[in-house]
């Protein structure tokens, strides 16, 4: 798989709604994970069938993900989008990082997440929000 650029929205707790809604405009499959799926038991009790990570991947190759905003996290209209960059190729995507979080301020350091995949973000010095994925085959 090659390596794919694209918008993840943050919603203030109707992630599966709008996801679900973008599935009807869009078509293609919806993936859904909630907080629970990941064993998140801090996230406590409200929160645990909220939404971690969605993506919809439709016929016409168009990927769009998005999530709830963690808990504790504040939700901000109008700065609740950002990039995604996710692949295989480790030496690609380590590349982007390197250059991205250059005077950035990194939110998430790249290492390997519970998920299993190397994962990082970064605000960079334009203030625009960058997530680094690198899928871990196997």
């Amino acid at each position: 798989m090659s390596s794919r650029l694209n918008p993840y929205i943050s919603f203030d707790g109707n992630a599966r709604e709008a996801m679900e809604f973008y599935q009807g405009v869009f078509g293609g499959t919806l993936r859904v994970n909630t907080y629970a799926d990941f064993g998140m038991a801090e996230a406590g009790e409200n929160d645990a069938d909220k939404i971690m990570h969605s993506m919809l991947d439709t016929e016409r190759g168009l990927t769009l993900m998005g999530a709830d905003t963690p808990p504790g996290s504040g939700y901000s209209p109008g700065n609740n989008i950002s990039v995604s960059v996710s692949g295989e190729d480790a030496a690609e995507l380590r590349s982007y990082w390197d250059k991205l979080s250059a005077g950035a301020t990194v939110t998430v350091p790249l290492d390997k997440q519970m998920w299993g995949d190397v994962f990082g973000m970064c605000t960079d010095r334009f203030g625009i929000t960058w997530m680094i994925n690198i899928n871990q085959q196997g």
